[in-house]
């Protein structure tokens, strides 16, 4: 039994390999769309993760969290709500999203926990924030995020058995990098943008010592609703062989 979740990256993308932009307004996206939740519930997720920029573009709008300098908390990780039925994760090193309620809800999915995912430089300041609003957290890495164990807090804390990594690209390449991803779904919407300075599936930080291509073994191929097409893939994590992350210790997210 593995210490941690079973890992999908599930994404839904333009055939241009975007995951945000102009497309996203596209009367060619409404079908995919529809698919992309469908497959998302065939999962059966306790929980989805998203990293910070995404959080802030779509759920706190950029919000700032109404913080008291002066507040003191008690080290380590905060379970606020135990046996949550979902989840959602937003990996937020510093701790900077102004949260307003400790419930997420979106589209038809159930509601879902708040959980942040914090470093050690997340003031005391924005802990007790979280902690008044009855939202947890869980301390993975001191300046820069350990993805390795942020996903082994949350199925020891929060007993997440498969987890849907939908992040930003940034986020999702330090997943991948870090040798935690074990399945890839894609989406594809039948419309492209051509932008050149929006967010792909997957970015490398800056932050990421190693640049490793990764490979992916097929799996299955699913024509959707409105010409969207469903692709399935195993990621290739196996330690030591060309085209595969060197460890998983940690990913290096700022």
């Amino acid at each position: 039994m593995s210490d941690r979740p079973y890992i999908v990256c599930h994404m839904l993308t333009a055939l241009d390999g975007k995951i945000t932009g102009p497309f996203m307004k596209s009367s060619a996206v409404d079908g995919a769309s529809g698919e992309y939740e469908r497959i998302n519930a065939s999962y059966q997720p306790q929980a989805w993760l998203c990293g910070r920029v995404t959080t802030d573009a779509n759920f706190t709008h950029y919000r700032k969290p109404a913080l008291d300098e002066s507040a003191s908390v008690p080290a380590g990780d905060f379970v606020a709500v135990e046996g949550a039925p979902m989840h959602y994760v937003s990996v937020d090193p510093s701790g900077r999203l102004g949260w307003e309620s400790n419930t997420l809800h979106y589209e038809d999915r159930p509601p879902a926990h708040v959980v942040e995912v914090l470093t050690e430089r997340a003031s005391p300041a924005y802990r007790a924030f979280l902690r008044r609003l009855n939202i947890s957290y869980l301390i993975a890495g001191k300046d820069q995020l350990d993805c390795k164990l942020a996903a082994e807090k949350l199925k020891d804390l929060f007993h997440i058995e498969t987890l849907m990594l939908s992040g930003g690209g940034f986020i999702n390449w330090s997943f991948l990098q870090a040798g935690l991803v074990d399945e890839l779904s894609l989406v594809l919407a039948p419309v492209a943008d051509g932008e050149n300075d929006t967010v792909t599936l997957f970015e490398k930080s800056s932050y990421l010592p190693d640049h490793v291509p990764m490979t992916f073994a097929l799996k299955a191929v699913e024509k959707g609703q409105g010409d969207s097409v469903w692709l399935r893939y195993a990621v290739n994590n196996t330690p030591g062989q060309a085209g595969n992350p060197p460890s998983a210790v940690g990913c290096g997210h700022p």
